[in-house]
């Protein structure tokens, strides 16, 4: 644990990342594209063009890598945050429940 001004466990690192959304739970919404705004050790946020998730549903993310060198990234994670920044935008709060 890091003590510094953001109160967070971890430190977050800024990116501005394409990536897939796939929500595993919602029968009928499809593989959501968005921006992965930024990571740390337990989550991650992203802005998609949706207006809205559930709290809870569970998400599959592939953030592709842009370097032969550093593998892509997929991730088990889980909604914990949704905030509207318009009617068709929203900004997500995962927490990782597992790295693959």
């Amino acid at each position: 644990m890091l003590g510094y001004d953001d109160k967070r466990s971890f430190f977050r690192m800024l990116l501005n990342s394409p990536c897939e959304l796939n929500i595993q739970n919602a029968g009928s919404v499809p593989t959501l594209h968005g921006v992965c705004k930024d990571i740390s050790a337990t989550g991650m946020s992203f802005e998609v063009e949706q207006s809205a998730i559930e709290l809870g549903s569970l998400v599959k993310v592939h953030i592709k890598s842009a370097s032969p060198q550093i593998p892509s990234l997929d991730a088990d994670t889980k909604v914990v945050r949704c905030e509207a920044i318009d009617e068709k935008n929203c900004r997500l709060g995962v927490e990782i429940l597992e790295m693959k």
